[in-house]
């Protein structure tokens, strides 16, 4: 009775204090665009530091007002200010709905709108400030302040991610490619890549992206196929009068500009990146190849275009339609040369090379999108994305071959091309059925083609009695000609019905409870056939010209017994297929407990079989095999807000990890000095997940976030090399358990501000990741699980691809000028620290990745509303690329170059 009678006063002075004290609620409408919400909207009461921004139903509230009389000032950049008197009572919520329109300079220019939306800095921070949910925003303000042309380049400038070096890999809190997942406007994508679980992020130019969102704290939407991180990408959708811009540009790469009149390239592959050449007709019975082995010239000036529209439309009295379209080709050359050797765990040489390597790529996209509103409560949006890229490399490799060239006499010339296409198709409906039910549903239909057409290669010894090359010969594979080709299909399929619970006082709802089904349908056909020249004996001696190989390999020379043409099983390829099936319901509550405490609780079910035949020359009989799970997945996302700027958050989950198709295929694909092939035996790891973050926002364009993470692995899956005499590595679950935890830490300041609209202003971001990773190895169980006899070589180790330590930091200066121009000036600087690539085995080392930092510089201006001129140096410290082997003895330098640094000027012109 006591407690009850302490408490008492305290309820009375609650009740007292709700009933003298006053609310304001309301939403921001906006009539330039048939009366949807307005988003990121400012409210003020004037005469004092009062102030609130709309959410992204257009809502904002005032609590705790006393009783009396308020001016509030509505304001939104291109939009009409406005200035509204409001009598407050106290006890009473009042409830004011305010129409935005343009302001009248501003009529013809209304896109200003969406480009201070979702995809702005402080919109972002106002999204992320306001939801359960833990993630991070990255939006086009943001990616064109530092320079981002695609979208690779803008996720590793977030917290935690890093790339690995030459590769498409991403790597989330030292989790890497298979540990990851990536989509677009919530649908999942296809590899563009057979030995990737996520499409080649570097395809998706800036121009399509409204916002990124990474995800690494998981939730019940979300695959569960998760331990690192999602990456979804959302398409703009354009809103505005009609707009036409036009961007040219041209990059040179100071490697490139040294091998200005000798740059050589393949023949073949057609410079604007779309080849249709194959498999000639009966290549076994003649040399009907159709492309000279000779190199032919290019002059490495890189160029880009691009070509952007978009209209609104209204529609009767609710309804209106927004199109966009864009459309761009940009290529690019880089040349590097070093070192790229093979050791074995004492240290002596395999393959020890001096690499030059002359590339070209190209990056050609073409996206469409429509969004028709036929009302504020429903709308259908559908997305086309195309994107077709080419890599060519000429690659020549001079030195030591074991057994072939043992007195740094051996040349090894490789030609590669691929070229993958990407076709993707989006159809989205949301559906306001009530007030309080929301239906939304999605399907894409994903399409993949990845093609490596005629890649060459040939080997050759230097005779110093002969004083020349011939062909050398140790295996029939030693020259070569090879071709593979990937299709992928995939269709997906989103549904959720969403629930609003009771409303607050000030009529906000407490709560949304979601059920949901994701659906997952993918099929890989993946087939290759490598055509081996077998020089005939009385011909190893015989004196060949590098650069003219044609001479030798001819259709006359193949006609007259010099050298004949042989395949593994025929003109039948090695193949492997792939099928894989998920099927996902969920539920999520999300509840308001308190004023400050707010909860999404989650449970994901998914049914998944995934199936994977071969036909290989490993295994030429062809086998299959497949594994059915049932994963149960629960999450729980907390979140207090401490006051009106900090929030404290959170996560903790459990998900999975499941092997790809091609790490599970018994099929060889061979490097210069490298091989991979794939283990059958190989099954999927369990992930447990852990996320405290504390964060707060000073200002609206302002964070400092603080975050610690750990993760709890059984049966992880690392990349190990398989013998210490070869450089053979596969994919295995190398232990029974490892962990990872970890700290992060964002910063974005406005530094100084030169005037109180914010348009001359000197801002700075950092963000930086330190983590720890651990796993323990263990050679009796790969051995009692699979068919490879190997003994690693240490007892524990990080997990391959983990660096330690990740830094971002950038600094920026801005100036708006009052004829629609603006000048902005970035400094970027980023560092990964040294990271696993590889595990080793019988006492070989681990191969390390070391230490790199990167720095670059943007100056972007706009000299009128018009046009624009960009011009940005990438990679100006061009540090050392390196990767060591770690033996007991020494470390041995494996890999070593210089990318050099890249000049960029772009012009951009907008009707």
């Amino acid at each position: 009775m006591k407690y009850i009678l302490t408490l008492l006063p305290l309820i009375f002075t609650s009740i007292l204090s709700a009933q003298s004290t006053a609310s304001i609620a309301g939403k921001l409408i906006d009539k330039e665009y048939n009366d949807e919400p307005l988003a990121f909207g400012n409210v003020l009461i004037k005469g004092t530091t009062i102030g609130t921004t709309s959410d992204m139903d257009g809502t904002y509230s005032f609590d705790n007002l006393n009783e009396g009389r308020y001016t509030l000032i509505y304001s939104f950049v291109g939009y009409q200010t406005q200035e509204l008197e409001v009598a407050l009572t106290a006890g009473k919520i009042v409830s004011i709905n305010v129409d935005m329109v343009a302001s009248a300079d501003t009529l013809d220019e209304v896109v200003i709108s969406t480009t201070t939306r979702k995809e702005s800095e402080v919109a972002l921070l106002l999204d992320q400030k306001k939801a359960i949910e833990i993630k991070q925003n990255i939006g086009i303000e943001e990616l064109s302040r530092k320079g981002v042309s695609d979208v690779a380049s803008a996720v590793i400038k977030t917290t935690g991610v890093s790339k690995q070096e030459g590769s498409n890999a991403i790597y989330v809190r030292g989790l890497g490619d298979r540990y990851n997942s990536t989509s677009l406007n919530g649908l999942p994508i296809s590899s563009n890549d057979p030995e990737r679980k996520n499409i080649a992020l570097d395809l998706f130019s800036t121009d399509i992206v409204e916002f990124i969102s990474i995800d690494k704290v998981y939730g019940p939407k979300i695959s569960g196929d998760f331990a690192g991180g999602n990456v979804d990408i959302t398409s703009i959708d354009y809103k505005g009068k009609g707009m036409l811009e036009l961007s040219l540009g041209s990059t040179l790469g100071t490697n490139a500009m040294v091998e200005f009149n000798d740059f050589k390239l393949q023949n073949g592959p057609s410079r604007s990146g779309f080849s249709s050449y194959g498999i000639p007709n009966n290549p076994l019975n003649g040399y009907n190849f159709e492309n000279s082995l000779a190199t032919i010239k290019e002059k490495p000036l890189g160029s880009s275009i691009g070509l952007k529209a978009g209209q609104s439309f209204h529609i009767g009295q609710e309804g209106s339609l927004n199109l966009f379209a864009t459309a761009s080709f940009d290529n690019g050359f880089e040349y590097r040369e070093g070192i790229n050797q093979s050791v074995n765990a004492q240290g002596a040489k395999l393959k020890s090379f001096h690499q030059e390597r002359f590339s070209y790529n190209t990056n050609a996209t073409g996206m469409f999108n429509a969004n028709y509103r036929m009302n504020a409560n429903h709308k259908i949006a559908y997305n086309f994305l195309m994107v077709n890229s080419s890599s060519q490399s000429r690659d020549t490799y001079q030195g030591f071959i074991r057994d072939i060239a043992e007195d740094d006499n051996g040349l090894i010339k490789r030609s590669t091309y691929i070229q993958n296409t990407l076709f993707i198709n989006q159809l989205l409906g949301n559906h306001k059925l009530s007030d309080k039910f929301d239906f939304d549903w999605a399907a894409s239909y994903n399409k993949v083609e990845g093609d490596m057409p005629d890649r060459t290669q040939n080997t050759l010894k230097y005779s110093d009695v002969s004083n020349g090359y011939m062909f050398a010969q140790n295996t029939i594979t030693d020259n070569h000609r090879y071709y593979q080709n990937l299709i992928e299909d995939e269709l997906a399929a989103n549904l959720s019905v969403s629930y609003k619970l009771d409303e607050e006082a000030n009529g906000n709802s407490k709560g949304e409870m979601t059920l949901g089904y994701n659906g997952r349908f993918k099929k890989r056909d993946f087939e290759a056939i490598q055509f081996n020249f077998r020089i005939a004996g009385s011909q190893l001696n015989t004196l060949v010209n590098p650069d003219d190989l044609d001479s030798f390999l001819n259709q006359q020379n193949f006609e007259n017994g010099l050298f004949g043409i042989e395949s593994f099983a025929g003109l039948t390829p090695q193949t492997y297929n792939g099928e894989q099936t998920i099927h996902a319901g969920f539920a999520s509550l999300e509840y308001k407990l308190s004023d400050q405490l707010s909860a999404m609780a989650g449970l994901r079910f998914e049914k998944v079989e995934q199936t994977v035949s071969w036909r290989t020359q490993l295994d030429a009989s062809g086998k299959s095999n497949t594994f059915n799970r049932n994963e149960f997945l629960p999450s729980l996302i907390l979140k207090y807000e401490l006051d009106e700027k900090q929030n404290l958050r959170l996560g903790a989950s459990k998900t999975y990890t499941l092997p790809q198709f091609k790490e599970r295929a018994l099929f060889i694909y061979e490097d210069v000095t490298e091989v991979k092939v794939g283990n059958p035996d190989l099954y999927p790891s369990q992930n447990y997940n852990l996320d405290l973050k504390w964060e707060i926002f000073p200002k609206n364009s302002e964070l400092l976030s603080l975050t610690a993470f750990g993760k709890y692995i059984l049966d992880p899956i690392n990349e190990i090399t398989l013998a210490s005499s070869t450089n053979d590595i596969s994919f295995l679950n190398t232990g029974d358990s490892g962990y990872v935890y970890g700290a992060e830490i964002e910063v974005r300041k406005d530094i100084f501000s030169f005037d109180e609209a914010q348009s001359h202003k000197l801002s700075a971001g950092l963000n930086a990741s330190y983590m720890q990773t651990h796993q323990d190895l263990d050679s009796d169980k790969i051995r009692k699980e699979t068919n490879y006899n190997t003994n690693l070589t240490h007892d524990t180790s990080s997990f391959t691809g983990a660096a330690d330590f990740l830094l971002n930091a950038d600094i920026s200066y801005f100036k708006d000028f009052k004829n629609n121009g603006n000048l902005m000036a970035t400094l970027a600087y980023s560092y990964t620290s040294d990271r696993l690539y590889a595990l080793g085995v019988e006492t070989k080392g681990n191969l390390v990745d070391k230490s790199v930092g990167t720095f670059d510089f943007i100056f972007k201006t706009k000299i009128n509303k018009n046009l624009g001129i960009d011009f940005t140096i990438k990679n100006l410290l061009n540090p050392a690329i390196e990767r060591v082997q770690e033996n007991a003895s020494e470390n041995i330098t494996v890999l070593s170059y210089k990318h050099g640094a890249f000049f960029k000027l772009g012009l951009n012109y907008k009707l």
